[in-house]
């Protein structure tokens, strides 16, 4: 509690015109996005919270009401507020990262490292990146997460100029397409992109937290640099609820 009281008090001394109801709000936020209150985990009740943060029901009440807004908790009728599993809305107009999609949401995107080694590249990847079946690639397997909870277990490809250098950065929580344009001087220019539906075997449940055979999103990514050259073959394997995707399609 020392601790949230401390938060919202930073809050509202760097937005000391913000509502008192925007703090409280703030501060849940962050404590969500931490994972400190995990996918369909119970909010503190009201009453709790107009203690905690010393405020009237009315003004906590407006805070879970801006927290609903943004799909970040739901409400069950006599029971209380529970936090939503997050849902990844991104657009399939631009080129972006998943961090970079949801930079300004408030969701805090994460990974953990499972493997990043060289090995022979297999026939699909040697054809996605323009290379000889068996030639060395280097290969990255993270699993990533929305809000401290698992959304996806990401596979990616890089020829090995490239790859070898990944090592050297923080792949648990820098964006690669922001590390290869940024650290590694790489331009990137666009992406041919497969979707499909799959359905998760018994280790991808395991690692997404959901059961052995339900749906998952599986998207296939080949990103180009300016020049035309192959820079990441990914495969992405993702929850069902928690990846959505918008793009707008012209008539003509």
């Amino acid at each position: 509690m020392a601790q949230s009281t401390k938060l919202l008090s930073t809050a509202a001394h760097s937005i000391p015109s913000a509502p008192r109801y925007r703090a409280i709000f703030d501060d849940l936020k962050y404590r969500i996005g931490k994972g400190e209150y995990a996918i369909d985990k119970q909010l503190p009740s009201e009453r709790r919270l107009m203690e905690e943060y010393h405020a009237s029901r009315v003004t906590v009440r407006h805070a879970l009401q801006q927290l609903q807004e943004e799909k970040l908790v739901h409400s069950q009728k006599g029971k209380g507020h529970f936090v939503s599993c997050p849902t990844a809305v991104q657009n399939l107009g631009q080129l972006l990262g998943l961090g970079e999609s949801l930079s300004q949401t408030g969701m805090v995107v994460t990974s953990k490292v499972l493997a990043l080694e060289e090995a022979p590249a297999s026939p699909e990847v040697a054809e996605a990146l323009n290379i000889e079946m068996n030639d060395r690639v280097t290969c990255l397997q993270r699993l990533r997460y929305i809000n401290a909870q698992p959304a996806s277990f990401n596979t990616s490809y890089f020829p090995v100029d490239i790859g070898r250098y990944l090592s050297e950065y923080d792949l648990e929580r820098q964006d690669l397409f922001v590390l290869i344009e940024d650290r590694l001087g790489i331009e990137l220019s666009t992406a041919d992109l497969v979707m499909k539906i799959g359905k998760s075997d018994k280790s991808l449940a395991a690692r997404l937290g959901i059961e052995k055979g339900e749906t998952v999103v599986e998207i296939e990514r080949l990103t180009f640099d300016t020049k035309g050259s192959p820079v990441d073959f990914g495969i992405l394997k993702g929850r069902s609820d928690t990846f959505q995707f918008h793009v707008r399609v012209p008539r003509w």
